[in-house]
């Protein structure tokens, strides 16, 4: 359950109103003869990865791993979409590094909801310091299977990830060269309530621990959204959380906006729940969550970014589609709350933006 691609709202501009009506009745849809959804949530993995390579190859990002994760030739992305997945890294990055480097330089874990084949993990495990890092990554059989059969047929890979033992039902773990460790959890996080009563596997209850969810929990319901929650902040004392969703708000962008995901058969049960900051930030404080804060991506471009390295990404296509781009970085939103302990660190200009409920 990776981040999908940010979807084209571009047809925004159309003339009409989403769920309008047409001659003199409403039509009903024809019968769905699209995928199941399970299938459409895990295919926005593959729209994730090539969203990421399109951003590589245009500038944007620099991730040498993002090509081993796309099948056949690489599409290049509308520069606005670019742009939302450079700034959905940097501003995810820029808080997971912060709570790596706040909490010291004892043992540290990351737990990765719905991680897809996200390169993260490449990358963090051959930092300086990765000997003091467990990285945990959890989503579908399927996609586990699928990220160990790519890491076992690349030998750039390979070389990351050594000494790979295979668990049961899919479930795999390594040994990265610079040290720490990375599991890769095979699981349905629906079932986290009725199928265990303690942490899986290798999962640690007593260091500090970052709870990541990129576009992972806005497609469960709001019930079993909040059971994970619970469930990893019950059984851990020292935990942050950092969320990365749509935000719909309530608006005819925000309509479309649904309305393109449904068209392409994804459905994020809780979207209602959690369209604006106020639902958001309650769902981490209602979980046992301090420390509450968010900013939008529009926030992020223009406050976390400085003035050289947005001239540099401005340069790189140029950003015709201004306005849409300022609505479409209203709409997505990065979220984070902390417990016992753990932080993510000094870093004032982002907690300003934040709102403590």
């Amino acid at each position: 359950m990776a981040a999908p691609s940010i979807p084209n709202l571009l047809s925004s501009r159309a003339t009409g109103r989403p769920g309008g009506r047409g001659g003199r009745g409403r039509r009903q849809p024809p019968p769905s003869t699209g995928p199941s959804p399970d299938a459409a949530i895990q295919g926005t993995d593959t729209d994730a990865a090539v969203s990421r390579l399109s951003a590589v190859d245009q500038g944007y990002l620099e991730d040498p791993y993002a090509r081993y994760f796309v099948t056949g030739p690489p599409t290049r992305r509308l520069p606005i979409i670019n742009r939302g997945t450079y700034m959905r890294t940097r501003a995810l990055d820029a808080m997971i590094n912060a709570f790596l480097s706040h909490n010291g330089s004892s043992l540290k874990q990351v737990i990765s909801l719905g991680a897809g084949t996200d390169t993260r993990p490449l990358h963090m495990l051959q930092r300086p310091g990765a000997q003091n890092l467990v990285y945990h990554e959890i989503d579908f059989e399927t996609t586990c299977r699928r990220k160990l059969a790519i890491t076992q047929s690349s030998p750039g890979l390979c070389r990351i990830f050594k000494d790979i033992i295979i668990h049961q039902g899919g479930s795999w773990s390594a040994e990265p060269p610079q040290g720490g460790e990375y599991h890769c959890h095979a699981f349905d996080l629906r079932n986290i309530s009725k199928a265990m009563t303690q942490l899986p596997s290798h999962v640690r209850s007593d260091v500090p621990t970052l709870l990541l969810s990129e576009c992972c929990l806005c497609y469960l319901t709001q019930r079993d959204s909040e059971t994970v929650l619970h469930f990893f902040s019950s059984k851990i004392d020292s935990i942050a959380a950092l969320l990365y969703e749509p935000m719909p708000l309530h608006d005819a962008f925000g309509d479309m906006m649904v309305s393109n995901l449904e068209a392409r058969h994804i459905h994020m049960p809780s979207l209602q729940a959690y369209r604006d900051h106020h639902g958001q930030l309650a769902r981490l404080r209602d979980s046992g969550f301090d420390s509450l804060g968010y900013a939008t991506i529009g926030n992020t471009w223009n406050e976390w970014v400085d003035s050289k390295e947005r001239e540099r990404v401005d340069g790189l296509e140029g950003l015709d589609e201004v306005e849409e781009w300022n609505l479409l970085a209203a709409h997505y939103v990065v979220v984070w709350g902390a417990r016992g302990g753990a932080a993510f660190g000094p870093l004032q200009k982002f907690w300003a933006m934040g709102t403590n409920p």
